[in-house]
């Protein structure tokens, strides 16, 4: 099993970590009538129930539909990304914003964090909503200056966000380890360089789609937290 996935001690280390990360103020942009948050510690970062296909919901401040050259489209590839990865044991098909377990929202002024997942309860089932920052001027000198002088570096860190969080949304905790897309910054790392290392390997926006984020290790998270029947 990865590293930090063994044993019910270490997922609650993990969900606590995320607790202290993301504080418990509001968000700006968060819907009003935001579900309710599950209670449990557990819960804050769990695997969904995979015994059917899991809805999902992105939002886009222009469109509300993941259109091409939208951060809509760029959290759709990151989503497609964990999927293509659990070798067929998680699928996701668009629903309602009401129906949806995975539910994406951007946001920009006053919110200090490049991205958060809070649990959600949809129906009795645990769900996530994801809150996704689009704004880097305020990311600090190094990261704003990349992202301004580089559309696609700005890119980069719009889909690396997205895929850290929907990574928290379905259950993926922590790690310690700088090549993982779930790693934890608290434990050290050179983040422009985190976001540096994708960036090198894309020539057009469109590589995106096709050029993984996750590393081994973030897919054998996925594979443990998603066991095979």
């Amino acid at each position: 099993m990865p590293k930090g996935f063994s044993s019910s001690v270490d997922r609650l280390a993990g969900a606590l970590c995320l607790w202290f990360l993301i504080g418990s103020g509001q968000v700006a942009g968060q819907p009003p009538d935001s579900p309710e948050v599950a209670a449990s510690t557990f819960d804050l970062i769990a695997p969904l129930r995979s015994d059917r296909a899991l809805g999902y919901f992105i939002a886009d401040a222009r469109l509300a539909e993941a259109v091409t050259g939208s951060d809509a489209e760029l959290c759709t590839w990151a989503l497609d990304d964990w999927i293509r990865h659990s070798d067929g044991r998680l699928e996701v098909v668009p629903a309602r914003e009401s129906d949806a377990l995975i539910r994406v929202y951007f946001v920009s002024s006053g919110f200090n964090r490049y991205g958060e997942m809070r649990p959600i309860l949809v129906g009795g089932r645990r769900g996530a909503e994801v809150f996704v920052r689009t704004e880097t001027e305020s990311l600090g000198a190094d990261i704003a200056g990349a992202a301004e002088d580089d559309a696609l570096m700005r890119d980069t860190i719009v889909y690396l966000t997205c895929l850290h969080e929907l990574g928290h949304a379905l259950g993926m905790i922590h790690t310690g380890e700088f090549a993982d897309v779930m790693v934890f910054f608290g434990f050290g790392g050179d983040i422009p360089a985190f976001f540096s290392r994708y960036r090198s390997r894309i020539e057009v926006r469109e590589d995106i789609a096709s050029q993984s984020g996750l590393s081994a290790g973030d897919i054998a998270q996925l594979l443990s937290a998603y066991p095979e029947d």
